[in-house]
C-alpha cells in the first residue's frame, strides 16, 4: 500500500516576522551595543596611537610609547617631511609610488568588476548547457590559495604575455610603462571567483517579472544587462568594488611578483616596506607613511558607504 506524502504547511508570515523581530531585538539590545562599542574602541586604539606617533619626533618614538605623549609631547612634522618631501636615497618621495598604486588599483578594480558582473548575469539569467557545473567550478576556485597560483601565472606571463606586449608596442604604444599589465591581469584573475559569486547572489534575486517585462518590450541580453540589471545591482557592485580596491591597494605580494620593482611601477606598499630599513632601524617613518597610504581607502569607503551597507544587506531577507 503506497503512502501519499503530505506536504509540510508553509511557515506563517506572522511567525517569520516574529522571529525576525526577536533577532533584531537581540542585535539592537544594550548588551550588543556595549559589546560593539568595546570592540570599536579596542580596534581604534592602535590606529590612534599610530596617528599620534606620526606627529612625534623619531627619537621620542623609538624611546617612549605614544601613551606618554602628555609627558613627552615633541610634536613635529619631520616624519611627514621626510616621507613626502625628501628626495634622498634613504627616504625618497612617496608621490610617485602613490601614483603607481592608483594606476594599479583603479584598473585592477574595474576589470574584474566588469567581467564578474557579465558572468554573474549569464549564470543567473542565461540558461545554457553545463551552466550549473561551470558555476560550481568558478565557486570552487575560491579555495585555491593565491600563493599556489603565483608561480604558474608568472611563468605564463613570461612565456606569452611579455612577447605579445612587445609585439603590440611596436605598432600601438599602450602606456608609458607596460609593466602594469601583468599586475592588472593577476589581480583580475584572483578576484573573479569571489566577485562572480557575490554578484550572482545579488543579480539572481532580481524579480523575474522585471526581466520578463524587458524581454516583452524587445530588449536583448545586452540591453537588459546595461539598462535593467546594472542599475539595480549598483549596491552590490559598490560593495565588491570597495573590497577589491582595498585588497589591491593594500597588496604587496602580487606587486612584488608581477611588477618590475622599480620606482616606475612599484606600488606604495612596496615603498612602505622599504622605509623601515633592512633591520627595522628606521621604522619611525612608517608612522607617517602609513597614514599617507590610508587617505585614498578612507575616501573610497566613505564616499561609497551607503551603497556598501545596502549591498551587504541586500538579499538577506525576502518578503
Amino acid at each position: 500500500m503506497t503512502q501519499v506524502a503530505v506536504p509540510t504547511p508553509p511557515v506563517e508570515r506572522g511567525q517569520v516576522e516574529a522571529k525576525a523581530g526577536r533577532v533584531k531585538k537581540r542585535v539592537t539590545s544594550r548588551v550588543a551595543s556595549v559589546i560593539a562599542l568595546i570592540i570599536a574602541v579596542l580596534w581604534t586604539i592602535p590606529t590612534f596611537g599610530l596617528f599620534l606617533s606620526s606627529f612625534r619626533e623619531p627619537d621620542l618614538i623609538e624611546s617612549t610609547g605614544w601613551w606618554t605623549v602628555f609627558q613627552n609631547p615633541g610634536f613635529s612634522l619631520q616624519n611627514y617631511q621626510e616621507v613626502l618631501l625628501s628626495g634622498s636615497a634613504s627616504a625618497p618621495q612617496l608621490g610617485e609610488y602613490f601614483i603607481n598604486s592608483l594606476f594599479i588599483a583603479i584598473p585592477a578594480t574595474l576589470f574584474p568588476l566588469a567581467l564578474a558582473a557579465m558572468a554573474a548575469y549569464a549564470f543567473a539569467w542565461i540558461k545554457f548547457k553545463g551552466s550549473s557545473t561551470l558555476f560550481i567550478l568558478v565557486f570552487a576556485l575560491q579555495i585555491v590559495p593565491l600563493q599556489l597560483a603565483l608561480i604558474p601565472l608568472l611563468q605564463m606571463t613570461v612565456a606569452f604575455l611579455h612577447p605579445a606586449m612587445r609585439s603590440i608596442s611596436d605598432v600601438i604604444p599602450i602606456i608609458p610603462d607596460q609593466q602594469y599589465l601583468p599586475v592588472w591581469i593577476a589581480h583580475t584573475i584572483f578576484a573573479l571567483p569571489l566577485a562572480t559569486f557575490l554578484l550572482h547572489n545579488f543579480i539572481s534575486e532580481i524579480p523575474r517579472d522585471v526581466i520578463e517585462a524587458a524581454r516583452v518590450d524587445g530588449a536583448g541580453h545586452g540591453q537588459i544587462f546595461l539598462k535593467v540589471v546594472l542599475p539595480l545591482a549598483m549596491p552590490a557592485l559598490a560593495s565588491v568594488a570597495i573590497f577589491q580596491f582595498l585588497w589591491v591597494w593594500n597588496d604587496l605580494l602580487v606587486a612584488l611578483v608581477f611588477s618590475s620593482g622599480t620606482p616606475d611601477t612599484a606600488p606604495l606598499t612596496q615603498r612602505l616596506a622599504e622605509l623601515a630599513g633592512s633591520r627595522g632601524q628606521s621604522w619611525a617613518r612608517l608612522t607617517a607613511g602609513a597614514f599617507v597610504s590610508l587617505v585614498v581607502p578612507l575616501i573610497v569607503f566613505f564616499s561609497l558607504q551607503r551603497y556598501f551597507v545596502r549591498g551587504l544587506l541586500a538579499g538577506s531577507a525576502k518578503g
